[in-house]
């Protein structure tokens, strides 16, 4: 199938279904599930890039195949129980507060956005699909990095949940297991992630240009929709305990954190 002709089909696609979406949040009152349909929607473009393409290598095929939905399960199927059993995303709260009456209007076109996202993410694969030699240690080294970012965000998200469930500490902040060493362990191994589908496509025609996709999800989680609205409800919620937090502990990458404020 032409190259295009894919691209066109997944943007689509994914455009009227973020269209749908938009009118079950607008019942639910729920923003959040955009979040399921972003990275479930970039594992399913990449099965049908996957299809698409006859003339890469069928073991890569197959293996960008499993680890794009792979990841896009573990990843939509966590934020679809959290949108199913907590209260919407108070980054969503604060949206819809600033927008006012335009708040649906905006969501609508946010969604969209969402959607052409999910198309950005998945191209990628499209393009690692196409590579023709046979899979090798760069391949693996791919693989080997998948699993170090999933086993990351698992983690992350396990010590977070632990935490939160406990009452005791309610209104605390977390500084349990990797939280310890970042204030975003989640965040950092998500990015860690898109490194595997780089691996898998350099030696693609054009893969160079996967290179884009960790240094994109960089920038989307350092200065646009990760860590910003993040911590500024973190500090709405938490106040001075999180201000700590800031001072001592790495935003991003992990590191030993910084010696804690002695009050006397």
């Amino acid at each position: 199938m032409n190259l295009w002709l894919m691209i066109l089909y997944g943007w689509l696609s994914m455009s009227a279904v973020m269209a749908l979406l938009w009118l079950l949040q607008r019942k639910t009152g729920d923003a959040g599930i955009v979040d399921v349909a972003w990275g479930m929607g970039v594992g399913l473009l990449t099965l049908f890039f996957v299809w698409g393409r006859h003339d890469g290598d069928m073991t890569r095929r197959i293996v960008l195949a499993v680890l794009a939905m792979g990841w896009a399960l573990r990843l939509s199927g966590y934020v679809l129980w959290r949108v199913m059993t907590m209260p919407e995303d108070g980054r969503y709260q604060t949206l819809k507060e600033n927008w006012g009456s335009a708040a649906q209007y905006r969501m609508f076109w946010f969604y969209q956005l969402q959607a052409a996202g999910s198309l950005l993410f998945a191209l990628p694969m499209l393009i690692a699909a196409g590579g023709k030699s046979p899979f090798g240690l760069v391949d693996l080294a791919g693989v080997l990095i998948w699993l170090v970012a999933i086993a990351g965000e698992l983690t992350a998200d396990r010590q977070l949940s632990r935490f939160r469930a406990n009452p005791v500490h309610k209104g605390q902040v977390c500084r349990e297991g990797l939280w310890n060493y970042s204030r975003h362990p989640n965040y950092f191994f998500e990015w860690l992630h898109w490194w595997a589908y780089v691996c898998l496509a350099l030696s693609a025609p054009w893969g160079w240009l996967t290179l884009f996709g960790p240094i994109l999800m960089l920038h989307f989680i350092i200065n646009v929709t990760g860590i910003p609205p993040t911590e500024a409800q973190a500090l709405k919620s938490r106040g001075d305990a999180y201000r700590e937090y800031q001072r001592t502990t790495s935003a991003f990458f992990p590191w030993l954190p910084r010696s804690k404020q002695v009050t006397t």
